[in-house]
């Protein structure tokens, strides 16, 4: 999988400052986000990435790895470990002479100090099996790590995240399909095992983790798992009683309206809210709240009906 520059991807130098990061990200996502760009795979592939880099840049210490090891930053405790093991190696002799060629001089030339690109690479190709000589290097060879986990971002309806339902995405040029159980939450995050990056020395796949972001909807509203909604029924309706017909997520409903309905009243549908996550066939309650709509220009004579009503109140 080719590296992925995440200054670049965020259009920054190593010299950015957290404030510099944060502005970029917000500048780019907003740019590049699905609801803006929809059926576009390559604007959803990019926004992926901008969160990606946003995610390890933002955060003191993964940017530090990041800026030391570039892609191979995940693997920042066991190269250091491993350059210590090398280190103190490097001042010992192993019978015909030192497996590094030259003890600790040679360490101090070859990998001491700061590391620039092209000598961590030289470093990195010895560690895991690069060109050269050296039986440490040999043994090395077996050492397996994880790949790099992988972080997106998924945004949904509300409607669409009450059902249960398939969704491809294209995770850095690789399209997977998935199934999102009914009922996500709101920033809800679920691992993906093995969608991640390629491992190092035949090691597992990373991990790929999905945020899911809820769009607000126009008429429902969602605290849990209860629902909430309000319903505007006409005067007669709420003075006389009556029956409505109730749209829901999972089509219509009918509803009676008691006689002397009052404006605001609110009514509870027991299991008529959202389907509870990875609880087949649990919902929560959705809560009606009635609005009254008052009649405009009355014709003369529901006028004189209102003004009958009124003497005899």
């Amino acid at each position: 999988m080719a590296f992925i520059d995440y200054y670049k991807i965020l259009g920054l130098n190593k010299s950015a400052s957290d404030k510099d990061i944060k502005k970029a990200y917000r500048k780019l996502a907003r740019k590049y986000h699905p609801d803006l760009n929809p059926d576009d795979k390559k604007a959803q592939e990019k926004f992926q990435q901008i969160n990606e880099a946003n995610e390890v840049l933002s955060d003191p210490e993964k940017r530090k790895k990041y800026d030391e090891y570039g892609e191979n930053w995940k693997h920042a405790e066991e190269i250091e470990k491993m350059k210590a093991q090398q280190k103190q190696n490097a001042g010992r002799s192993y019978g015909g002479g030192n497996p590094f060629g030259g003890g600790q001089q040679a360490w101090n030339e070859q990998y001491s100090g700061n590391y620039d690109e092209d000598r961590f690479s030289d470093f990195f190709s010895d560690l895991f099996g690069g060109s050269g000589g050296g039986g440490f290097r040999s043994q090395s060879q077996k050492r397996k790590f994880k790949g790099q986990d992988f972080n997106a971002e998924l945004s949904l309806s509300l409607k669409d995240a009450y059902h249960t339902h398939k969704k491809e995405l294209n995770i850095n040029g690789k399209t997977i399909r998935i199934t999102i159980p009914a009922g996500v939450s709101d920033g809800q995050k679920i691992k993906l095992k093995g969608y991640g990056g390629d491992g190092v020395n035949g090691g597992p796949k990373g991990d790929l983790y999905i945020t899911f972001n809820i769009l607000p909807d126009a008429v429902f509203l969602r605290k849990e798992d209860n629902l909430y909604k309000t319903e505007t029924i006409d005067l007669y309706t709420a003075v006389l009683g009556g029956e409505i017909n109730l749209k829901t997520f999972d089509g219509e409903v009918k509803l009676k309206v008691k006689p002397g309905t009052q404006n605001g009243t609110k009514v509870k549908l027991s299991n008529k809210g959202y389907p509870k996550y990875k609880k087949d066939g649990e919902f929560g309650n959705l809560y009606v709240t009635y609005n009254i709509e008052i009649p405009k220009n009355l014709n003369d004579k529901q006028r004189k009906l209102f003004e009958e009503l009124a003497k005899i109140k």
